[in-house]
């Protein structure tokens, strides 16, 4: 589970500064996940940052991932600067620590929007220049009762990682479809869709998802 992916990773459902605390139920790998998620919207740009967990452990979190994106733009921009970092940890291996710096472009309104960068990705001790290319979507439905959102990362791992020296693609997909019962409270569910993603191999993995959001 990521950014919601990610944004960078950017997208307002409702309103210009929200938060959010997600539970997903895995329904192939059988475990749960949190998600919390902050954006906020201010004079010179915007803020995302969202955290991960993963419950896939016999004592508790296997798995922590992290991000926080600054988009830096001004009414007289057309297009903002990025600037994001993101790193993990699980029982078994650590994410590569990486930085991103692009370039964002984004519209929207009350029912649809979106958000797109691209951006050198430098990943700590990799000694290799790698990209990143992330689009973020959402869209309210039937008078706001249905919620389409989601984002979309394809990115690339060339260099010297602490599990070896590698040159791969990653793609990663999390279109989310939520009921909303009311302002505060959604149901509703993602679909992760990878390739290379977290140690994966080239095959296209589906694993969808239900859950429950709560919008604090």
């Amino acid at each position: 589970m990521k950014k919601i992916i990610t944004i960078i990773t950017i997208f307002i459902a409702f309103a210009a500064n929200s938060q959010n605390f997600q539970l997903h139920r895995d329904l192939e790998r059988g475990h749960f996940t949190t998600t919390f998620e902050l954006f906020k919207v201010d004079k010179y740009g915007n803020t995302f940052t969202f955290i991960d967990f993963d419950y896939n452990a016999s004592v508790g979190t296997g798995q922590a991932y992290f991000e926080i994106a600054r988009v830096l733009k001004t009414e007289k921009m057309p297009i903002g600067l990025h600037v994001e970092y993101n790193a993990g940890h699980t029982n078994n291996f650590t994410f590569p620590e990486a930085w991103i710096f692009g370039a964002n472009y984004s519209k929207g309104n009350a029912k649809y929007g979106f958000s797109t960068y691209a951006g050198y990705k430098a990943f700590t001790g990799a000694g290799e220049g790698n990209f990143q290319v992330t689009g973020t979507w959402y869209v309210n439905l039937l008078e706001n009762k249905l919620t389409f959102s989601g984002f979309a990362d394809y990115w690339s791992e060339k260099g010297d990682f602490t599990f070896g020296y590698t040159d791969k693609k990653v793609f990663l997909a999390e279109p989310q479809l939520w009921y909303n019962l009311n302002k505060t409270f959604s149901v509703g569910g993602e679909v992760e869709i990878s390739s290379n993603f977290a140690g994966g191999n080239d095959a296209i993995k589906v694993r969808p998802t239900l859950a429950i959001k709560w919008n604090i």
